[in-house]
């Protein structure tokens, strides 16, 4: 059976900040195509918190690491961000509570909680133009994966690919959510800033283990 563990998913958070943080000017650049042009500043700003905090995080388990890195991101991150990445994080840590490992189904099941949680405190769905685009096609690739017994690796290099298209093909959407709803049909053409981000993390991230 693939395992994730503790070990791998807190390499996998240390990573994100890194890519986060190296992202913020293309980030912002994206954002400012169709929103206010500080996504990547915002969302930066949270992370590299919790890069710095990150000798005080609670890693008694995978629940406990994920909490208080939401924690962070969530007082931390500007604008919507905040709330947003947050509640995800704090929702996987939930699901994840008192888990010191990981099955890939599991880690698919932790996914689908963040998506949840983002699409309780947001009321976005697929195809409205935002993150969701990337991590529910993610998450699905995940379980996907997961059901018929696919290696972590193969898992993951689905769900990436999964994320970049989700990604690519909120070009051809006209928003309905957030600060480019205002934009309606002159959306088109742009990729959402958030999906777009949640396509290069997968991209860029290693297979924890």
């Amino acid at each position: 059976m693939s395992i994730i563990g503790k070990a791998g998913v807190i390499e996998a958070v240390r990573r994100i900040c890194d890519i986060i943080i190296a992202n913020e000017i293309p980030f912002c650049d994206l954002d400012s195509a169709a929103g206010d042009g500080d996504f990547g500043m915002s969302l930066a700003k949270g992370f590299r918190e919790v890069r710095d905090q990150w000798a005080t995080l609670d890693t008694a388990d995978i629940g406990a690491f994920l909490k208080s890195c939401g924690m962070i991101v969530t007082e931390h991150c500007g604008g919507a961000s905040g709330p947003i990445w947050g509640s995800a994080f704090r929702a996987m840590g939930r699901y994840a509570n008192g888990k010191d490992s990981l099955t890939l189904h599991e880690f698919g099941e932790m996914l689908e909680a963040a998506v949840e949680a983002i699409q309780k405190r947001g009321g976005a769905k697929l195809g409205d133009k935002t993150l969701l685009d990337a991590l529910i096609p993610a998450a699905g690739a995940i379980r996907a994966a997961a059901l018929e017994g696919k290696a972590i690796a193969v898992a993951f290099e689905e769900a990436r690919a999964a994320a970049v298209a989700g990604a690519e093909a909120t070009r051809l959407i006209a928003a309905s959510k957030g600060r480019a709803s205002y934009l309606g049909a002159r959306s088109v053409s742009f990729p959402d800033a958030g999906a777009t981000a949640i396509g290069v993390i997968a991209s860029q991230l290693l297979v924890p283990e």
